[in-house]
């Protein structure tokens, strides 16, 4: 038997008006709000990368990344701390 909360169903229904009220929107708005959506994600993104590289940056300093080849890795025993 499938459930559906509450919760789910609002945000269904939100989402379900969001789209209907850019069906509304003139093809140039609706462009817009495209590139606008995707100017977002590419800052979003962006973000997620800096921030991982910072705790790669970090695990780095602390000595928690291994370095070498691939080879290196296989031939390196199993450190199960």
């Amino acid at each position: 038997m499938i459930t559906v909360d509450n919760a789910q169903m609002t945000q269904t229904n939100q989402f379900n008006q969001i789209l209907e009220m850019i069906d509304l929107r003139s093809l140039d708005e609706q462009e817009d709000l495209i590139n606008i959506v995707r100017h977002r994600q590419t800052s979003q993104r962006r973000e997620e990368i800096a921030h991982n590289i910072a705790i790669a940056r970090q695990e780095y300093q602390e000595g928690k990344v291994f370095r070498g080849t691939v080879d290196d890795i296989i031939t390196q025993p199993l450190d199960l701390k």
